[in-house]
């Protein structure tokens, strides 16, 4: 059942499993009368178009799923479960007439929020008591819960699970359970939500009484284990659906992608249409041209198929499409209408089987087209088992050319989400366009979860970069004088921006240049003469700031507009801190230059090899509040294993205390043994190989640099080519609990240590320092031909193996370097490479016959398939039939 509501100028979408009148007012919503006080108080504008279908089955006690873009805002089911928890009737059975409600939330950060909202609410509801349960892996902190008199549990699916371990019998009290995020749930903890589910079906089985047992999950997105939590955990579900592209992956549409030129999508297009003639359907033809729409008619009609047509400029309005739209098929002729996306409103058609996406559709557009086969979605879980996926009523399919890369990563993300069958050209489209708006990203910082974890878990949805850019990277490197000797550096952090990420001062051993600076500026600023305010504040530029006795040396990140009196609050950062902060411009002073020649001493510091439990993407409040309390403003010893810029990378970090009768140091604690031991963090072998493998692009940056330099000053001969003084990188820190071997040595990367070395032969060293060229690959049964983009190649190698190709050349001054694993075995014998003027084309000849899948083992997006030569025979990538 689907069903539509004027909100405005608009139309809300909803799917339904079972009809239902919505309560969209909040006055007559079924809550308790205190709780809808407290909302308008609150000046609550809801109930929104999702919760005016959520909050009726969620407090009738119905299992609910309800997936909405609104799906992450806990208000979809806080409110009406507030209502049921004071309704004591359906507590009795309990002995303590406490029935439980149940959280689990995808992380800390979201159960944080969600526990707040219900301490917001406490006050209108007499019986919550809501508590947080966020436990380490220590088993201790898990026994010493207490839980009784509770009426709501917000916690994770990691945490409860090591509750249930001390405390098996909370799920016998449990009522309600709700997942919030549902997708992110499945997706990040499968194997532990369906762990609790089990637990919580045996523990009802055996429950005594009539309890009230209710499962409430709501989400963003559909995800495929939501069928088997609906078809064995829940109780006839009232599923709502209020995201169109979701209800038609609930709805069982069929998505096919179709790759084709784009010059003969209307051929393609005939041939999709030949087999619906023969299947009497009601297809939709979508293209963003008007001109299109014309061209596309003219064409059908040219071929014998009748169809219709509608853009803002036909002359036939909306009325007269859709009466013929309806005459056509009531009379056994299959019906075709071409269209425009802007036409699609006035029609309202929701009864197509089948959605033809001529022009490659942006998700913004995507759900409009999909909405107009709703009538034909699967109605429920119900049919599913009887349904099979290529005999659905509705299908859509996409038209996929060269030139949709636009909006590629979108839709292939969809289809992924859909589960359905990928083509590789897709892949490779989303891959260049991902790539594209990486290099957009190329002038923001490094990403910060990349430098303390040495992972981004979103890189799509990331704002910052993922790759080395010298200019900001390399700007102001960390001087040798300031890592005398990297295998025991005193650091001073002063700035915790969380438990493994701070910003302080690397101190020297012996005569410290910065205590000998801050010393004379105080000395100079106690001067009253000598403190002269800025007349006029310019951006960047260092001035002297003096809190009280202590002089710090500033810098202006950003003037905002000046006020009447000619004061304005600027943001400066401390260059010898790290910190920043808002002072009013009239407290700046001028700097002498004698005390601006020292560089800022400020460095980022990051403690290797720990991150936070459960796959969470920050640290827990309590962790950085216990490493700040404990470190900062403290001298502790570290060993340096990578440096990039001013960021320091270090394993292990101390705590030391000084016994200067003795002329020795006491080590006290190890930072991440003491986040270890808080059993809130755990082991991160692989980060400081991520961080290295990422600054491995600083080589191959500063060779293309240098060889160009080389070729602008006519250099003779490119043997030499710059590369690092000291290849030897620190393996084995990863597997060190709490110091790394001393013959291991610290990555240091400067361009101070970058000099000039004999380039090697081997083809994987050509790899690490030269250019990727553009490749594209087409096939027959026999062989595979790739042709590399390179003009005027010289010094060309291209080795041949079962399983390999490695290719090299220069070209106008630059290495290029391809190393290829195929997907398939060739014969090296047979294989070749002919070198032309604009291009190499290499020859590979199968091992076996037949048609390939793809070209590599893996994603290269530098590699992609060469439409113009690409032939596909009918009987060999037939038109999917529905």
């Amino acid at each position: 059942f689907q069903s539509f509501q004027n909100v405005g100028k608009e139309k809300n979408f909803v799917f339904l499993s079972k009809k239902m009148e919505p309560s969209s007012d909040l006055e007559t919503a079924p809550l308790l009368d205190g709780l809808k006080k407290e909302l308008a108080w609150k000046k609550f504008s809801g109930p929104t178009f999702t919760e005016s279908y959520c909050w009726p089955p969620v407090a009738w006690g119905c299992d609910v799923v309800a997936i909405s873009h609104q799906g992450n805002d806990p208000l979809l089911y806080i409110p009406p479960v507030l209502t049921l928890l004071e309704l004591e009737s359906d507590y009795k059975a309990l002995p303590n007439m406490s029935g439980v409600s149940l959280i689990l939330c995808p992380g800390w950060k979201k159960a944080q929020l969600v526990f707040d909202l219900l301490k917001m609410y406490r006050k209108c509801c007499r019986r919550l008591h809501p508590v947080l349960i966020i436990l380490g892996q220590n088993k201790e902190a898990a026994s010493q819960v207490e839980i009784r008199g509770c009426e709501v549990v917000v916690t994770t699916p990691y945490n409860l699970l090591r509750l249930l371990e001390q405390n098996s019998r909370l799920l016998c009290r449990l009522c309600h359970l709700v997942l919030d995020e549902i997708e992110v749930l499945f997706s990040d903890a499968t194997e532990q939500v369906f762990t609790i589910l089990d637990c919580y079906k045996k523990a009802t089985a055996q429950a005594q009484g009539s309890l009230p047992h209710q499962i409430i999950a709501v989400g963003t997105h559909w995800n495929k284990h939501i069928t088997p939590l609906v078809k064995e955990f829940m109780n006839d579900p009232h599923i709502v659906i209020t995201v169109v592209e979701e209800a038609a992956i609930f709805g069982l549409v069929q998505q096919v992608v179709q790759p084709c030129m784009n010059s003969k999508r209307t051929a393609e297009l005939l041939k999709i249409l030949d087999f619906t003639q023969r299947n009497l359907q009601k297809v939709l033809v979508f293209t963003d041209s008007e001109t299109e729409v014309d061209m596309i008619h003219k064409a059908l009609k040219s071929n014998s198929i009748v169809s219709l047509k509608k853009h803002k400029e036909s002359k036939c309005n909306a009325e007269c499409v859709l009466e013929r739209w309806r005459k056509m098929h009531s009379s056994g002729t299959p019906v075709v209408l071409v269209l425009t996306d802007d036409c699609l409103q006035s029609l309202g058609i929701t009864d197509a089987t089948c959605v033809i996406h001529f022009s490659f559709p942006s998700p913004g557009v995507f759900g409009q087209r999909l909405q107009s086969m709703s009538d034909n979605f699967c109605p429920g879980i119900k049919v599913w088992s009887a349904v099979d996926q290529e005999h659905t009523k509705a299908k859509s399919v996409i038209l996929l050319t060269e030139n949709s890369s636009c909006h590629a990563p979108g839709i292939l993300q969809y289809l992924k989400h859909a589960e359905a069958e990928i083509p590789e050209e897709l892949y490779d489209l989303a891959a260049r366009v991902l790539e594209s708006e990486e290099d957009e990203k190329f002038s923001r910082p490094l990403c910060a979860s990349l430098k303390t974890f040495g992972i981004c878990r979103n890189r799509t949805e990331c704002p910052d970069r993922h790759q080395i850019n010298l200019s900001i990277d390399m700007a102001q490197n960390i001087t040798d004088e300031m890592i005398e000797t990297p295998e025991r550096v005193t650091i001073l952090p002063l700035l915790i921006v969380h438990a493994t990420n701070y910003f302080g001062r690397i101190v020297k051993k012996q005569k410290d240049q910065y205590t000998v600076l801050a010393e004379e500026m105080n000395d100079y600023f106690k001067v009253p003469g000598h403190r002269i305010s800025v007349n006029t504040v310019e951006k960047s530029v260092f001035y002297g700031l003096r809190e009280g006795a202590i002089c710090h040396r500033v810098q202006v990140v950003e003037i905002p507009a000046k006020d009447e009196e000619n004061v304005c609050n600027i943001t400066i950062k401390y260059i010898d801190e790290g910190r920043t902060s808002q002072v009013n411009s009239d407290q700046l002073l001028q700097l002498p230059a004698k005390f601006q020649s020292l560089p800022p001493q400020a460095v980022e510091i990051v403690v290797c090899r720990v991150k936070p439990i459960d796959n969470e993407v920050e640290w827990n409040p309590k962790v950085t509040d216990h490493i700040n309390h404990k470190i900062k403003g403290k001298l502790h010893h570290a060993k340096v294993v990578h440096t990039l810029g001013k960021t320091v990378w270090v394993d292990p970090m101390v705590g030391v205390t000084s016994l200067p009768t003795m002329k020795m140091w006491i080590n006290e604690y190890n930072i991440r043994s003491e986040i270890l031991s808080m059993g809130l963090g755990t082991d991160n072998p692989e980060h400081l190989g991520e961080i290295q493998k990422l600054c491995r692009q600083i080589l191959v940056l500063d060779h293309a640099e240098s060889l160009e330099h080389f070729t602008k000053e006519d250099t003779a001969g490119l043997e030499e080519a710059s590369g690092p003084q000291d290849t030897s990188i620190e393996e084995n820190s990863a597997e060190s609990s709490n110091s790394t071997p001393p013959s291991s040595k610290p990555s240091i990367i400067s361009r101070n240590h970058i000099v000039k070395t004999k380039e090697a032969e081997d083809s994987t060293v050509h790899q690490k320092k030269g250019c990727h060229p553009q490749i594209k690959w087409f096939q027959d049964h026999v062989t595979v031909t790739l042709k590399v983009q390179i003009l005027r190649a010289d010094d060309s190698k291209c080795e041949f193996s079962r399983e390999k190709v490695a290719f090299s050349a220069y070209s106008e001054g630059k290495l290029y370097v391809a190393d290829l694993e195929l997907y398939q075995s060739v014969i090296a014998e047979k294989s070749t490479c002919v070198i032309k003027d604009t291009e190499a084309v290499i020859l590979l000849v199968k091992e076996k016959k037949g048609v390939w899948c793809k070209l590599l083992k893996n994603k290269n997006v530098h590699v992609s398939l060469d439409f113009e030569h690409w032939e596909e025979p009918e009987d060999e990538r037939p038109f999917t039939v529905g």
